[in-house]
This record gives C-alpha cells, sequence and structure tokens, in this order.
C-alpha cells in the first residue's frame, strides 16, 4: 500500500516544526533557572517575572500577528516568528546583566507569539479534521519539550548555561530556510483595510462577549496559568522541593512533553469524536489528580506517575482551539482566534511570576496546589455547562 504525501502534509509539518523552534526557544531558560538566579543574584520570583514578561508579550503578539497574517499572509508571519525567536534566544545567552537579560527574554515572547494563531489558522484552511491536524502541530512543543530538557542541561553542564540557550539558532535558522522554500505563498485575505480599522474597541468587545467565547475564554486563561507555571518551574520544583539531580529533573521534564505529545494527538482526536467539552473535562480531571499526587508522593514511582497525569492535562489545547475555531466565520479566523490568544495570555502569564512568588512565600507544595485548585474549578464548571445545559 502506497501512502501518498500531499501538500497539506508539508504544511502541517513545517508549522510543527516552526512551532518547535519557537517552543524550544521559550523552554530553553527552564532548566537553567537555578543558574540564572546563580548569575545575576536575583531571586525565583524576580526571575520567574522575567519569565512572565515572555509570556505576555507572547500572548500580545497573538492578536497583530493575525491582524498582519490578513494584510501579508500567513507565510510571511511565520517566517519572521521563526527566525526571530532564534536571534532572540541568541540575545539572551550574550547578556551581561539582568535588566538586558529581561529585556531579550521579553523580545523572545514577543516574536515567538507571532506564530500560534497564524499557523493554526492556516492548518483551519487546509484541513477538515482540524482538532487531529491542532493536535499534531502541538506535538511541536511536545517535541521540544522532550528534546529542550536534556539538551539544554547537557550543554549547561558542560559548558554553561549561555551556550546552551544560543544553541538555539542551530536549529531556528534552517527551519525558517526550509520553511521559505517549501510552504507556498499565502493569500492575504484583507490586504487593503487599514489597520486602524481592526483596532477599534467596539467590535472587539463585541466579539469577546459572545458566551460560548467568554466561558472558553475562562477555561483557556486557567489551562494556560497552569502550563505556564509548569513549564516555567517543574525543573526547579523536583531539583529544591525533591531533591532531585538536574539531569533526572530534565528527564521529568522530557517525560512530561512526551506525554503531551501523545496526548495532544489523542485529545485532538477524541474532540473530533466525541465533543470538545468533554476532552477538556478529561483534562482538567487529569490535571487535578496529577498536582495532588506530585506534591503529595513520597518515591520516584509516584512522582512519574505524577508527571504523566500532568502531561495528559496539558495537552487540553488540542480540544480548546477547535472550540475557539467554531465561534468564528471564516473572515473572522485569523484575527479572532490571535484576539482570543492575546486575551487569555495576557491573563495566563502571570502564571510564572504567581508560581515563583508562591514557592518563595509559601514552598513549592503551595505553589503546585494551587494550579491543582485552580483545574478543579475548571472541570466543575465544564460539569455544570453541560448538565445544567447552560449552552456555554
Amino acid at each position: 500500500m502506497t501512502i501518498r504525501w500531499r501538500y497539506r502534509e508539508t504544511v502541517l509539518a513545517l508549522c510543527t516544526l516552526a512551532f518547535f523552534v519557537t517552543m524550544v526557544g521559550r523552554l530553553a531558560i527552564s532548566p537553567v533557572i537555578p543558574d540564572v538566579v546563580e548569575t545575576f543574584t536575583v531571586s525565583n520570583a524576580t526571575v520567574g517575572l522575567a519569565l512572565t514578561g515572555m509570556w505576555l508579550a507572547y500572548g500580545l503578539a497573538q492578536y497583530p500577528s493575525g491582524v498582519l497574517a490578513d494584510r501579508h499572509g500567513e507565510k510571511l508571519i511565520i517566517l519572521i516568528a521563526v527566525g526571530g525567536s532564534a536571534a532572540a534566544a541568541f540575545a539572551v545567552s550574550i547578556t551581561p546583566v539582568f535588566a538586558l537579560f529581561f529585556l531579550a527574554t521579553v523580545l523572545l515572547g514577543g516574536v515567538a507569539g507571532l506564530h500560534y494563531s497564524v499557523a493554526t489558522t492556516l492548518l483551519a484552511r487546509t484541513y477538515d479534521n482540524v482538532g487531529t491536524a491542532v493536535g499534531v502541530h502541538n506535538t511541536g512543543a511536545t517535541i521540544a519539550g522532550l528534546v529542550t530538557p536534556v539538551a539544554v542541561a547537557a550543554v549547561a553542564v558542560r559548558y554553561g548555561w549561555r551556550p546552551a540557550i544560543a544553541a538555539v539558532a542551530v536549529i531556528g535558522i534552517p527551519a525558517a530556510i526550509l520553511f521559505a522554500w517549501k510552504v507556498r505563498p499565502t493569500e492575504p485575505r484583507r490586504p487593503d483595510e487599514p489597520l486602524r480599522e481592526r483596532f477599534q474597541l467596539g467590535p472587539v468587545v463585541a466579539l469577546l462577549s459572545r458566551p460560548p467565547i467568554a466561558f472558553t475564554l475562562v477555561i483557556a486563561i486557567v489551562g494556560e496559568f497552569a502550563w505556564q507555571g509548569t513549564a516555567s518551574f517543574l525543573p526547579t520544583f523536583l531539583i529544591e522541593h525533591r531533591d532531585a539531580s538536574t539531569t533526572l529533573a530534565g528527564a521529568l521534564f522530557s517525560l512530561y512533553f512526551v506525554v503531551q505529545g501523545v496526548g495532544q494527538i489523542g485529545v485532538g482526536a477524541v474532540s473530533d469524536r466525541v465533543g470538545r467539552d468533554w476532552a477538556l473535562a478529561g483534562c482538567m480531571l487529569a490535571g487535578v489528580v496529577g498536582f495532588g499526587l506530585l506534591v503529595t508522593a513520597v518515591d520516584l514511582v509516584a512522582i512519574v506517575v505524577a508527571v504523566t497525569f500532568i502531561g495528559v492535562a496539558m495537552s487540553f489545547g488540542a480540544a480548546l482551539m477547535p472550540r475557539f475555531l467554531r465561534e468564528f466565520s471564516a473572515e473572522e479566523q485569523n484575527a479572532g482566534f490571535g484576539l482570543v490568544r492575546t486575551v487569555y495570555m495576557i491573563v495566563a502569564s502571570m502564571g510564572s511570576v504567581v508560581v515563583g512568588l508562591l514557592a518563595d512565600l509559601f514552598g513549592w507544595a503551595v505553589a503546585f496546589g494551587f494550579l491543582g485548585a485552580m483545574l478543579a474549578a475548571v472541570f466543575l464548571a465544564l460539569v455544570l455547562n453541560h448538565t445544567l445545559e447552560l449552552g456555554y
């Protein structure tokens, strides 16, 4: 039996590679947070603030990315995201003082943020079963999570944290070249519409106030908050709270992303088959179990099981993104999806600094227990929405 490779598979593969690059750039900092703290003599909360700035910039870039894609086409915006992530990560690696580290980290988030909304909309234009396509696309982040912690930890132990982060450019530049070569130019949807009209407050408020979109935003905010807190501090939690070595913490962080990768595809397929909300509720429940077990675990086996459940929980995006997309017309998808991404990621960007602050004030158990409690609230909201047929 011969499997025919079609152009849409090329688009999916290269969008996934692009997502991999932008995620590697952002994740490369987390495994070396203790080294960054020592280098610049700052606290966990201070580094968490820098990471919050990165995620805030990432969120702020979502809506403009959709507007710019409508005007210039998806291909150009994705290329800027990939090449810019490589350049910004290199800038992070050479900063001599923390103030510049902070600024470069924020810049990294901003350019990386140009990718996801635009790529997801491009896939929605290309595929009918968008949940499955989004799930595959999201594995770019998962593969990044698998490779980045181990690779960064290995390079950092031998050469220091700066070369470890600088290595992002080694994969980013070839990826940008490959995308430019193989992906066809995309037709802009609104090439002549003035940008000022796309940022008027009235239409923005009207779109966000639609009940199904508002409810989905709440789910997205909580889920992304938990994702960012986990991605920023899971290795540090394991090192400081569970006395794990840097290598073991990196391996467990990789496991988290491996599970998330498999989960993304599975959750996307399940959501296509049985519904977005059932898949989302399952993810939230897995998170409650995972964070609870992580905080109370007494041995390595329990920690591995906890990390596995958390990985499943953080696969929620494969069901969440199609839940958003179904509420937009074809003309609304680029900017509309970018808008909701900006809103929920701005709020959720506080995940890094809040988790870091809670850890400094009350310890890691409270910090990660708080994430589990938030997911429990979302699970309850989904159940009530279905049981009471509220229609959100």
